[in-house]
């Protein structure tokens, strides 16, 4: 499911924010940008998303927006400065028209201004209270999206019940009215009908075209998606791969359906029922 939150909190260094981004994928998918002084926490963060999100594309960003007061807490670091004086004083033997450092290049030179040291257990602990912070709006606004989900699903099991409803009657009538076609075609035929014969192919069309098993099963697996939808989902357990599971079952039996389908109204059916099951299973993709 797709969703967006964003958490952030004043250091001595700056700014620390956290954002995560959410969109749909059938598994667990995570990808980090750490600022790099904040690449030891990526464990952290790692373990607190993974606590509270199964599913889905996750982008992490987690980074300092310096403020003006640390940029001006940052010093010269002596060891580097004199490690610069004697390589300059080298450089200048060796070349000596060579001009002196300017102020600009020496605090352009690496290691020479150094940042304020962070404070790692407090870093920690904020990181830590960001991502709840985050993670507690990112699951909210999922757990929104996921119910207008679940409403959308139980609308298309809803629909695929009535046409199973409807389709009933027309089971036992497809095989009266074979036998009635059967019985006609022989008595033009042969100039009468042979009772023995109607009723072996009939019997034997009865038993190909019998659908009863799978409008039985089609009716288990869409009560197992409502039971799924309203028990499972009321106490926030993962239910996405188990309604993908259902929607394969139930789609085997539509199919099953088809094949064996003996009238158009069945035939209908069949076609009515594997479209709805193919909505299901593109919005199952989403859910978690």
């Amino acid at each position: 499911m797709t969703g967006y939150a964003a958490a952030s909190a004043d250091s001595p260094r700056g700014r620390l924010s956290l954002e995560l981004r959410t969109v749909n994928a059938r598994f667990l998918d995570l990808q980090f940008r750490v600022a790099e002084e904040l690449r030891a926490l990526e464990p952290l963060l790692r373990e607190a998303i993974t606590a509270r999100v199964s599913r889905g594309k996750v982008d992490c960003r987690f980074y300092f927006n310096e403020s003006a007061g640390a940029q001006l807490a940052q010093r010269l670091d002596p060891a580097a400065l004199e490690r610069l004086k004697a390589l300059s004083d080298e450089a200048r033997k060796a070349f000596p028209e060579a001009g002196a450092l300017r102020v600009a290049d020496v605090l352009r030179w690496p290691g020479v201004a150094a940042e304020p040291q962070l404070d790692e257990e407090l870093v920690s602990k904020t990181a830590a209270d960001l991502c709840r912070r985050a993670l507690d709006d990112l699951v909210a606004a999922r757990g929104r999206e996921g119910a207008k989900l679940a409403a959308s699903i139980g609308e298309r099991v809803a629909a695929m019940r009535r046409h199973l409803e409807e389709v009933k009657p027309f089971v036992p009538r497809a095989v009266a009215d074979y036998q009635a076609k059967l019985a006609a075609r022989l008595k033009e035929a042969l100039g009468s009908a042979d009772d023995e014969r109607v009723r072996t192919e009939v019997a034997v069309f009865a038993s190909k075209s019998d659908v009863d098993e799978e409008l039985e099963r089609l009716a288990v697996h869409l009560a197992e998606v409502e039971r799924v939808l309203k028990h499972d989902g009321a106490r926030g357990s993962p239910i996405g791969k188990r309604l993908d599971f259902i929607a394969q079952e139930l789609n085997r039996e539509a199919n099953t359906l088809a094949s064996k389908a003996a009238s158009q109204p069945i035939g209908d059916c069949a076609l009515e029922l594997k479209v709805l099951i193919e909505q299901v299973r593109e919005q199952v993709q989403n859910i978690e």
